[in-house]
């Protein structure tokens, strides 16, 4: 792999600029709102320019660095001279693109979602903010830096999802999630990111300050160059879990999976944008960054040593969390917690292409099918996401019960969605889904790894029959006495305007042209990848005897068509019955559910969440919430506060006494004065005797 330092002034302008753009929505609000508006787009458009402008390089994978002097420390033991600096190269050009291109999509599309919003000054900032941080997380160099981008989007987040942060009643329908006892407010659902989140950065930092101490840089070239070689296997192990909980908080893996639903709360431009397109990219990113330091840490003695577990721990929390994250879609009643639960469950997909590919010395198919399907599902998702705000908008309610036959009231929306929903599902050949999920497939074939490559093909069922479950309640069938009463008050559902349905229209295209040239964009990223990270790790992995063994159980070509004909399968298992319950309603899912004990037993425990939200609040939240209660009680008002009433009182009659000694009254001043002095007398005539 080529290394080089230059200038590349594309890669800083790209998140330096939507940076500025935040600071100056504020300003261009007093101008005039147009005027914010359409520059707080500008902005993202201007950014994505830049990142798109990045695109040659890709064309020669090598790495690029680009440099300047940010913080000397003389003396220091470690990062005594810290620099800021960018990194230019196939992975961080291809996130980069991803993260500007849809964030100028989805910045249109606010146009005509969030118009007539009171708070759209706030609103622009902290989108603006959270593409410049975003796009500073990818291209940083180094981890101190890709810090300030990393806690920029979680920052982002907190603010987005809780936007609408009066938890108003009257928004039941708009921007609350959930139900029952599980129904919570915007501002709940940003503080539950926020801190669930944080927990995994905790771990996260741990890991890094381990690194730190004994390879003495941050660095990511200088990491993969060698310096990761100095830290002891012992420390090493340990330091890369912990590293790794830094991605399973922003990337929603399990166990910190479930703020990820609750973030719907937020408005559905930030769902596409925030919690489906990018940030939630960031911990897959992270992984994808780091992989080849880990790898080489892991082969270099021409054998796997106990690292390799790590690895295999990424993809066993991957392949889990995509399966769990898909039963629960199944059974969700809110459409943008499908799509949320959706998000998680493909995130899954993309930890384990990445987890297998770290555990095999036939790296490529793993790594190259993981950055693959992060690429292809950030379109589709982006998209889905973006015709469920259309449809929520059109419909007044975020439930999918609510709405129903609107299929010739929306058809642009239909088709849309219809042909990203293929790609999710993985429709053979025409769809960019259906590529990239069967390269991540492939992965633990190749390796062996029977086991992950069956909960993988059974979770390719599972989103097949959310999926095709989710069009059906929305487009077919009758409409929902909900929408009979909006159109009893003259209120008719009707296509999204064209500000808004150009962009996921746009996005739906896209998923269909990757589709179409899927063949042909699979070979380019497995040679583009191949060509880029092989001169790297190719000397560490050698020629190890248990790389060969463990690598040749089955060819490539076999992999590939068996691959393809588990998929068939399991689209028919999933999609086919989903299509008679929900599209053409020859059965009733709710009788074939209550028929059954079993079935009912299961639905049950799914719409429960598998228990995964309530055991958080009932081990975590709600014994904090209640030991903060008696502390209030018993330590803040019974003991604080008490001993300052108490010490308060005390004073105020200590003054009260005193204040009585100041009479006014001129005899009692002039005694006053003479004890004074006849004091003053005797310890002067004291102090004379003495000396």
């Amino acid at each position: 792999m080529e290394s080089t330092i230059e200038w590349i002034w594309p890669a800083w302008l790209c998140w330096i600029i939507p940076m500025i753009g935040a600071v100056l929505t504020p300003v261009l609000a007093k101008i005039h709102p147009k005027v914010r508006d359409y520059g707080a787009v500008l902005f993202s458009f201007v950014a994505a320019v830049m990142a798109v402008s990045l695109i040659p390089f890709v064309f020669e994978p090598k790495l690029i660095q680009s440099q300047v002097e940010w913080v000397t420390v003389p003396g220091a033991p470690i990062l005594g001279q810290l620099k800021a600096g960018i990194i230019v190269d196939p992975l961080s050009i291809i996130m980069a693109n991803i993260v500007a291109v849809i964030s100028f999509l989805i910045m249109v599309y606010s146009l005509g979602y969030m118009h007539g919003d009171p708070s759209l000054t706030r609103y622009w900032f902290f989108m603006n903010l959270f593409i410049g941080s975003m796009l500073l997380l990818v291209m940083s160099d180094n981890i101190v830096q890709m810090l300030f981008g990393w806690e920029g989007v979680g920052l982002c987040s907190y603010a987005l999802i809780g936007f609408w942060y009066k938890d108003s009643k009257d928004d039941w329908l708009k921007c609350w999630v959930g139900e029952k006892n599980e129904a919570y407010p915007p501002s709940h659902c940003g503080l539950k990111a926020f801190i669930t989140t944080r927990v995994g950065d905790v771990a996260f930092l741990i890991g890094v300050f381990i690194i730190l101490a004994f390879a003495g840089t941050l660095n990511f070239v200088e990491l993969q160059n060698g310096a990761i070689l100095k830290v002891p296997v012992w420390a090493l192990i340990p330091a890369a879990i912990l590293l790794f909980g830094g991605p399973i908080g922003k990337s929603a893996q399990l166990p910190l999976m479930e703020w990820l639903p609750d973030a719907m709360a937020g408005p559905t431009t930030v769902s596409a944008l925030i919690h489906a397109a990018t940030m939630v990219k960031a911990g897959v990113y992270l992984v994808g960054r780091v992989f080849p330091i880990f790898y080489i840490a892991t082969w270099h003695s021409g054998a796997p040593n106990d690292l390799i577990q790590f690895f295999y721990f990424i993809g066993w929390i991957g392949a889990i969390t995509a399966f769990v994250a898909a039963t629960q879609a199944m059974v969700s009643t809110e459409v943008k917690k499908v799509l949320a639960y959706s998000t998680v469950s493909q995130l899954g997909y993309m930890m384990l292409a990445l987890g297998i590919a770290g555990s095999t010395a036939e790296f490529i198919v793993g790594y190259a099918g993981g950055v693959f399907h992060l690429m292809s599902h950030a379109i589709f998702k982006a998209a889905l996401f973006l015709t469920a705000g259309a449809v929520i908008h059109a419909c007044e309610s975020r439930f999918m019960t609510h709405m129903g036959g609107i299929k010739q009231n929306m058809p642009i929306t239909f088709w849309s969605m219809t042909l990203t929903a293929c790609s999710l599902m993985g429709v053979p050949l025409v769809f960019s889904g259906f590529w990239s999920k069967d390269m991540v497939l492939e992965a633990p074939l190749l390796a062996g790894e029977m086991w992950i490559y069956l909960l993988g093909a059974i979770t390719v069922a599972l989103t097949c029959f959310y999926t095709v479950r989710m069009l059906g309640i929305i487009f077919f069938g009758e409409k929902s006495a909900h929408l009979k009463e909006l159109e009893g008050v003259r209120h008719h559902v009707h296509e999204a305007p064209a500000v808004m349905w150009v962009p996921y229209a746009a996005l739906a295209g896209a998923t269909v042209v990757f589709g179409v040239g899927g063949y042909f964009v699979k070979n380019w990223f497995e040679e583009t990848f191949h060509e880029y990270l092989g001169g790297l790790v190719g000397p560490a992995i050698g020629h190890s005897a248990i790389a060969t063994e463990a690598s040749h159980w089955i060819s490539a070509d076999q992999a590939v068509w068996i691959t393809i004909a588990t998929s068939l399968v399991m689209l028919a298992l999933g999609a086919w019955p989903a299509y008679r319950m929900y599209v053409k309603r020859t059965a009733d899912p709710v009788k074939t559910v209550q028929g059954s004990s079993l079935l009912s037993s299961t639905w049950r425990f799914l719409s429960n969440r598998w228990y995964l939200n309530r055991f958080y609040y009932s081990f975590f939240v709600y014994p904090t919430v209640n030991f903060s209660r008696w502390a209030l009680r018993n330590i803040e008002t019974g003991g604080i506060d008490r001993f300052n009433y108490v010490m308060a009182r005390a004073a105020s009659g200590a003054a009260n006494r005193f204040r009585r000694t100041h009479t006014g009254i001129l005899n009692y001043n002039m005694v006053a004065m003479i004890l004074g002095l006849t004091v003053l007398l005797i310890l002067l005539s004291r102090a004379a005797m003495g000396g």
